[in-house]
């Protein structure tokens, strides 16, 4: 099976002057994943750079991904201990491990993952992780309502993350799925899903063609509602979406005017030209 398309990006928004966000793509090894660090500048990005880097060493070492993010939270505590970012640093984690056709998704705090499926209606969006945070708590709870969610003072208050002094183990949260037809995994930081609800996002998955469509289009939404924080997204797409014989060569393409068909053009015509004049040098 070849590696599963997908496209990554991260900006560090219109109010931060640095990102601590990181993200972790590896398409032949199965494995994905987005961290939002937490800390300040040179600890938060410090956190969130060692959590991609210990997952990144899990497929070569056999390791679950549950177990990857909790290697992860203790390599973030040992780095604070020996002066490496700063006290008190730490990030969410939301990471996808693919396997033939089945799928895991593990998270620690509100960095999220959404599952888009296309259907006759145009689309469905499900959200997969639950965030740990303590509006989720009180959602839980029935002290508040679904609608009450996204305008909570509080919304931004997790309960736990990768790095936290006050818990020896972190409690990493996993579901298990297997892909079907016309489906897109997205996985994010706070930073598209505090200024792009729901709907929108689900809208703009249907709009776009592409897992590359998807994410450029989401950041610009994100971007474009203010982009207060740090924003990474990262879309991909099921190992049974159909491919046309173009999809493989759009890989390596090297990207020119920025549109698929016309590169493809121009690239066609590039090796037409030389194959003329190779001709034309041989006769």
């Amino acid at each position: 099976m070849p590696p599963l398309i997908s496209h990554s990006l991260s900006d560090k928004g219109l109010s931060r002057d640095n990102n601590e966000d990181c993200f972790l793509s590896e398409p032949s090894s199965g494995l994905w994943a987005v961290a939002d660090g937490m800390g300040g500048h040179e600890a938060g990005e410090v956190a969130s750079a060692i959590v991609r880097d210990t997952l990144a060493q899990a497929p070569s070492l056999h390791k679950k991904l549950e177990d990857a993010i909790g290697d992860a939270h203790s390599a973030v505590l040992k780095a604070a201990e020996n002066g490496v970012g700063a006290e008190g640093m730490g990030s969410t984690v939301v990471a996808l491990s693919c396997q033939g056709f089945d799928y895991q998704v593990s998270w620690v705090g509100d960095s999220r993952a959404y599952l888009w499926s296309i259907d006759g209606n145009g689309g469905r969006l499900e959200q997969l992780s639950t965030d740990h945070s303590y509006v989720q708590m009180l959602l839980n709870s029935g002290a508040i309502g679904a609608d009450e969610v996204d305008h909570h003072p509080d919304k931004n208050i997790i309960t736990q993350c990768i790095g936290s002094q006050d818990i020896a183990e972190v409690r990493v949260d996993s579901v298990h799925g297997e892909w079907q037809k016309q489906q897109w995994i997205v996985l994010c930081s706070d930073g598209l899903t505090d200024e792009v609800e729901n709907s929108q996002i689900a809208q703009l998955l249907c709009d776009s063609n592409t897992p590359k469509d998807a994410a450029q289009n989401l950041m610009t939404a994100a971007l474009n509602s203010g982009g207060r924080d740090n924003i990474t997204i990262q879309v991909i797409a099921s190992p049974l979406n159909s491919r046309s014989p173009l999809s493989h060569l759009k890989h390596w393409l090297p990207e020119i005017s920025g549109r698929p068909w016309l590169d493809t053009c121009l690239y066609i015509a590039a090796l037409s030209s030389l194959a003329l004049i190779v001709y034309w040098s041989a006769v």
